[in-house]
């Protein structure tokens, strides 16, 4: 599992014009499932951002749990890119819908489980994701 995850002042998805999900300052996720991912990994994808000491504190880095602050998750499987050969990307690593749809929602499902408040973008949906990168700060995290 792959996500691009960048430290924000504010982020937001829109879906046919309207806004699906929106946070202030907090982290933007855009996470990627590939086909040998699984909810063991969704999991600990989850934890790692959550937990990611990107923030200043009093006392050094903190994370978005540290701070209670929130993410915003958005599927991408285009960080499964295969770009090598050509000019021409190959999706062939990255899961299909009915396997990403359940891992995507079990990151969601993980991060609220620890007491993260989370939003999110519509699954497959054609979105439009703004940000505001503050630092800037993005970082690829690999499980």
């Amino acid at each position: 599992m792959r996500a691009v995850v960048s430290r924000v002042a504010a982020a937001a998805v829109t879906v046919e014009g309207a806004v699906v999900g929106e946070i202030g300052p907090g982290l933007l996720s855009l996470v990627g499932v590939g086909r040998d991912d699984d909810a063991q990994r969704a999991r600990a994808m989850a934890r790692k951002i959550h937990e990611l000491r990107i923030f200043a504190g009093p006392d050094g880095a903190v994370s978005a749990s540290d701070l209670g602050l929130p993410v915003l998750v958005v599927s991408q499987f285009t960080l499964y890119a295969d770009t090598r050969k050509g000019r021409r990307p190959s999706w062939q690593d990255a899961a299909p819908g009915e396997l990403a749809e359940p891992l995507v929602e079990e990151v969601v499902a993980e991060l609220r489980r620890r007491g993260a408040t989370v939003a999110t973008g519509v699954f497959g949906a054609s979105m439009r994701v703004s940000s505001v990168n503050e630092g800037p700060m993005t970082l690829l995290l690999e499980v």
